[in-house]
């Protein structure tokens, strides 16, 4: 599997990557971005097979990004998780309505990763 990671904090993103190399789960390419319009441009370029975005970034937010992702008929069947500090119910509604899963930071090991077995249909490989 195939993961981009999309957080304006290199230090989130580099949890999330520990996470997910000590989950279990068979990983092979990790790329990562510092917002929106950067993830687009990696997801253009190479072979994903799951997104992990924040909300909160500048040039381009996780909302606006996980919108062009799901308008792009290549794209749009990409399963995308949401890792933030998000309070707003309704906000995050908004992104499950766009069929991401929603992940509140500060998060466990365990609940990244069972999100991401749940995401990706993966089954637990442990």
């Amino acid at each position: 599997m195939n993961v981009l990671v999309v957080d304006d904090c290199s230090v989130i993103r580099y949890i999330i990557i520990r996470t997910l190399k000590m989950s279990g789960l068979k990983v092979e390419e990790i790329y990562q971005a510092e917002n929106g319009a950067q993830g687009l441009h990696i997801l253009d370029k190479n072979q994903i097979d799951l997104i992990i975005i924040d909300i909160n970034m500048p040039v381009m937010d996780g909302m606006d990004m996980l919108k062009e992702i799901r308008s792009n008929r290549e794209k749009s069947h990409l399963p995308v998780m949401v890792v933030s500090t998000e309070s707003n119910e309704k906000r995050i509604k908004s992104f499950g309505r766009l069929g991401a899963e929603f992940v509140h930071k500060p998060f466990t090991p365990e609940r990244l990763r069972d999100a991401v077995l749940q995401i990706t249909g993966v089954i637990d490989e442990k």
